[in-house]
């Protein structure tokens, strides 16, 4: 048996997707900046995909801008947003658990001359709010923050962080790629001012993600070149994995609560009986509100690569960290962050369950992940070393 639990890396594509997205690879082909008629039948359609999009997220079309991925959209965001208010000042506020797209970027920013505050979260991958407060000056012009982490599953607090952000008239940027199409998103609602998501993530196609822009917010462009996204984002548009991306949408969100209560009644299942038959393991982020799909597994006194080859060798996909960084060999900086010691953090595998996962298949995964941790506890000096005190 295979068993595939590394959804939250990305998905399997809905069928149902593939099948909407078909013809425009060979039928409505044409450029949607294109003024001849081919070009405004494309430009139609990929007009009612993001009209879509909106009417689901609770924002206006103009309000959208496609992008290629996830860590575009993170770019833009960022990066064009601290230079459009760099006149108000010159700090931002981000937290330390954020994925690569997010870090990354402020830690250039920060390289550039920008002051950066990292706020820390509680060992459950919380974000510590009162932190938050109290780093705000008045030179803040951006806090961005992400929906859920994509290792722990862990999600924060928006709606609160908004209206506290909000209330001081800053910029807030939130990083949803895991969490729109799994869980309801209303940036409006949230006090968002610019919110990120991408199209893999929900069973749609990869190479296209999206970036909310509330109405008056500025940013300034990144790319230059072409007119599209009314300048935002120049490039001709990816007309399939737009339409793409809007009916995954679609489909997640009339099968979401379904969907919700299966992945986390397995994920529950999943960990419950790991409990049961694996000793000095560790389920992070437990006790904080979590995806429905997500289980971070520390496996104390082991390597996740060895844990996650071996699993591998068994027909079982998982993660030793995000799948952005899986070949870094250094701990997640999420798991450091959360206070879990370095030696037990190199242990960490992510099992994310998605909508096509069954119970054979987490069954299957709890009759091999017993002995495979056992093998591999057997070879490990600091096993033999706990055991033996």
């Amino acid at each position: 048996m295979e068993a595939y639990f590394d959804n939250n890396a990305t998905t399997r594509m809905d069928e149902r997707v593939l099948e909407t997205m078909l013809p425009f690879f060979k039928d409505v082909f044409a450029n949607p900046s294109s003024l001849h008629r081919k070009g405004q039948e494309a430009n139609v359609h990929m007009e009612k995909s993001r009209e879509k999009i909106c009417e689901i997220l609770g924002i206006e079309p103009l309000e959208l801008v496609f992008t290629a991925s996830g860590t575009e959209s993170n770019n833009l965001a960022i990066r064009g947003a601290v230079k459009a208010y760099k006149k108000r000042g010159n700090h931002i506020i981000t937290s330390r658990i954020e994925h690569p797209a997010v870090l990354t970027t402020i830690k250039e920013l920060e390289k550039e001359g920008y002051e950066v505050s990292y706020i820390d979260v509680d060992t459950n991958g919380t974000l510590d709010i009162e932190q938050l407060k109290k780093e705000i000056r008045e030179t803040t012009i951006l806090v961005s923050i992400m929906h859920a982490n994509n290792e722990t599953g862990v999600i924060q607090p928006i709606a609160e962080i908004g209206k506290i952000v909000k209330e001081k008239g800053i910029i807030f940027h939130v990083d949803a790629v895991q969490t729109v199409g799994k869980l309801e998103v209303k940036p409006k609602e949230m006090g968002v001012d610019l919110l990120t998501f991408s199209g893999h993530k929900f069973y749609g196609p990869k190479g296209v993600g999206a970036l909310f822009i509330k109405m008056g917010t500025r940013l300034t462009k990144v790319l230059t070149g072409g007119h599209q996204e009314r300048k935002r984002r120049p490039g001709t548009h990816n007309v399939p994995g737009i339409v793409g991306m809007a009916k995954a949408l679609e489909l997640c969100e009339m099968e979401r609560k379904e969907d919700y209560k299966r992945e986390k009644e397995l994920r529950d299942y999943f960990e419950e009986e790991m409990l049961k038959r694996v000793p000095e393991i560790v389920l992070n982020g437990k006790e904080a509100d979590r995806l429905p799909g997500t289980s971070s597994v520390t496996f104390k006194y082991l390597e996740g690569e060895s844990i996650l080859l071996r699993l591998d060798f068994k027909g079982i996909a998982v993660s030793s960290g995000s799948a952005c960084s899986s070949d870094d060999l250094k701990a997640s900086h999420v798991l450091l962050a959360m206070e879990i010691p370095i030696e037990f953090a190199h242990g960490t595998i992510r099992f994310s369950l998605g909508k096509y996962n069954t119970k054979e298949e987490v069954d299957y995964a709890l009759e091999v992940i017993p002995p495979v941790i056992e093998g591999l506890r057997n070879m490990s000096p600091l096993w033999n070393e706990f055991i033996n005190k």
